[in-house]
């Protein structure tokens, strides 16, 4: 069981060991964590029937229909398939999360490559940038986003409203910068690609349950309805038809407590912290300005601890010390824990997951390039993000 365990699980299991150890000393006040974990609830809820949903998905092969027959439908043209690659990699994104494209994409797209001598280091770089630059525009893209939307009291529809020019720029600052580092002819290193043949499902009863269950979660969500109800009766849906169905793919695995224990221990850690010194710091750092130049500060200093140590317990550390009135200045944080976390690999777990599946299937990866051309991305993509965010004010 413990060969089982890796270095990445026990920093886990350390991170709600100290928060726990921070309850139980007084560090932090046992009061102050239910209200924390409290606010979580909710979420934990909607991420474990999203990555239930989503793996079942990928279980009944729908992202690999829909990727084979995006690269069909480019007809060996890298231009087209690219356009088609962005615009599949950010709608997932949007509708299902940073995770599902990073985590579930990625092995699709790769093995894809691989079966139609299609360039992979193209397709793997699109799905980690729109993993991070393209979960801006509603609050099940990014889990930062659920805690933004909670504190400015924004419904889905309410928040794609504010968000959806950033969430534009962003995309474009990527799209632009993806061509010119890895698309191009010169970069590619090919001129066509060889369309591949379209695949049959094993089941296409699964297929169809596991289709409609994610639409029926995208139109949940936009009607209003909470994303964890959304989420959960998405996930039912699916679960139903594989215990019909399939039950050798209801495994322990499905669920995933790895990321409930890396979140619970966050949101003990982080109070705790703030209580202590770490608060001051990044009120000092953000400014309480709500301004243009504010926004600018908060969204370059959302990027910059990002790097450091993860945009997840930077955004929750930052938003302590944005005023609960300035609005624009904590969705200016936001984009920068979700445009900026592109230079370091563990600045967001979704990057770190990506690395391991590029790991598997022998993709190499650079890490100077890596970070050099992510650290561009970030230069060029936030304050353009900022400034679309100052315009839908």
């Amino acid at each position: 069981m413990l060969k089982k365990v890796g270095v990445l699980d026990w920093i886990r299991f350390g991170l709600l060991a100290a928060g726990i150890l921070a309850v139980v000393t007084g560090i932090l006040p046992a009061a102050d964590a239910e209200e924390s974990l409290r606010r979580i609830a909710p979420l934990l809820l909607f991420l474990v029937s999203v990555i239930v949903l989503v793996e079942l998905t990928k279980e009944a092969e729908v992202f690999d229909v829909i990727a084979t027959r995006l690269a069909a439908f480019g007809r060996g043209s890298y231009a087209a398939l690219f356009l088609l690659c962005v615009v599949f990699a950010s709608l997932t994104t949007m509708f299902l999360n940073l995770d599902t494209t990073a985590v579930l994409l990625t092995p699709v797209m790769l093995a894809l490559a691989a079966r139609s001598g299609i360039a992979a280091l193209p397709l793997a770089m699109t799905t980690v940038w729109l993993a991070n630059t393209a979960s801006m525009l509603l609050p099940v893209s990014n889990l930062t986003n659920l805690l933004a939307a909670d504190r400015v009291a924004l419904e889905p529809r309410e928040f794609a409203a504010r968000m959806w020019l950033p969430q534009l720029a962003a995309i474009a600052a990527t799209m632009v910068l993806l061509w010119a580092f890895y698309w191009r002819r010169g970069a590619r290193g090919a001129d066509r690609y060889t369309p591949p043949h379209a695949i049959k499902t094993r089941d296409r009863v699964l297929f169809a349950v596991s289709a409609a269950a994610c639409a029926l979660f995208i139109v949940s969500v936009l009607s209003g309805i909470p994303v964890e109800f959304s989420a959960a009766a998405a996930a039912l849906v699916t679960l139903a038809a594989f215990t019909v169905r399939d039950r050798s793919a209801l495994t322990p695995a499905l669920f995933p407590w790895r990321l409930l224990v890396f979140v619970a221990g966050l949101f003990l850690v982080v109070p705790a912290l703030t209580r202590h010194g770490l608060g001051s710091l990044m009120t000092s750092l953000i400014g309480t300005d709500p301004g243009a130049a504010g926004s600018l500060r908060a969204a370059a200093s959302g990027a910059g601890l990002s790097n450091l140590i993860n945009n997840l317990p930077a955004y929750a550390a930052g938003e302590t010390a944005v005023p609960e009135a300035n609005h624009t200045q904590l969705l200016a944080l936001l984009a920068g824990t979700n445009v900026g976390p592109l230079v370091t690999p563990w600045a967001s777990l979704a990057t770190l997951l990506w690395f391991e599946w590029c790991r598997r299937h022998d993709l190499a990866i650079s890490m100077r390039r890596f970070m050099l051309h992510g650290a561009v991305l970030a230069l060029t993509a936030l304050p353009l993000t900022v400034g679309a965010l100052l315009l839908t004010r």
